[in-house]
Parts: C-alpha cells; sequence; structure tokens
C-alpha cells in the first residue's frame, strides 16, 4: 500500500496600502487559518500581530533594492516549496496586490513548477489606496 503524500497549499496574498482595516476579507480569513506566513517588509505588522494566529510561522522576506537586508528571490521560492511539501498552508503576503510591483511571475513559476497548488487573493494596490485617502475620485 503507498501512502499519499499530503501536499499544502500557497495562498499569494494582497495586503493592501498599509492600513490594516483595508485588508480584503478574504485575505484575512486565510491569514487566520495560516501554517505560515511568508511577509513582505511594506505589510503592517498590525495585520501580523491581530489577524495571525499566534501559533503560525511568520517568516519576513523583505526586500530593499540592493541591501544585505534583502531576501533573495531564490530563498523566497525556496521557502514556498518547503513549507507547502511539508502539507503546510502558506500564505505569501505582499504589500499593496499580489500581482503589481511583484515578483509573483517566479513565484508562480516555482509552485507550477513543483506542482504545488496555490490561489491569488488580490489586495487593494497602495496606487488606489493613497488615491482614495487623497481624495482623489
Amino acid at each position: 500500500m503507498h501512502s499519499v503524500k499530503h501536499i499544502g497549499k500557497v495562498f499569494l496574498v494582497g495586503a493592501g496600502p498599509g492600513d490594516p482595516e483595508l485588508l480584503t476579507l478574504k485575505a484575512l480569513r486565510h491569514l487566520q487559518q495560516a501554517d505560515v506566513v511568508i511577509t513582505d517588509r511594506l505589510v503592517s505588522p498590525v495585520i501580523l500581530s491581530e489577524y495571525v494566529r499566534p501559533e503560525t510561522l511568520i517568516i519576513p522576506v523583505g526586500k530593499q533594492c540592493s541591501s544585505d537586508a534583502s531576501t533573495p528571490q531564490s530563498t523566497i521560492n525556496s521557502l514556498l516549496v518547503e513549507h507547502a511539501l511539508l502539507g503546510r498552508r502558506v500564505v505569501r503576503l505582499k504589500g499593496g496586490d499580489v500581482s503589481i510591483f511583484s515578483n509573483v511571475l517566479d513565484e508562480l513559476q516555482t509552485l507550477v513548477s513543483n506542482g504545488i497548488p496555490y490561489e491569488l487573493v488580490p489586495g487593494v494596490t497602495a496606487a488606489l489606496g493613497a488615491a482614495a485617502y487623497a481624495g482623489i475620485p
């Protein structure tokens, strides 16, 4: 008898423009169910402290141009694969929207090539959020 290996799922989630109250309900639900959150540095710390379960592993993977504090994309890709292959529910949390000014294509290609299921959860883009706060229709 062969054992079936359970593969987790990766949710690429947009955290919105910084205000924790602009997080979508879908993003909130996934954060509350996550085993692992791999987060950008632009995500509000309030989102992580108030909306993520205390037992959830939070892994900061910030990027900052060519700074030594930046996490290489290859490391981020490896973390996504590693945790999903352990059967975990992984949220890759990005500032703004998941597909604007992000390396989502690299991450999607990595997930597809490793047979890992994923879902994209859009967020409010920083540009639209800033316009709304500035009162620009």
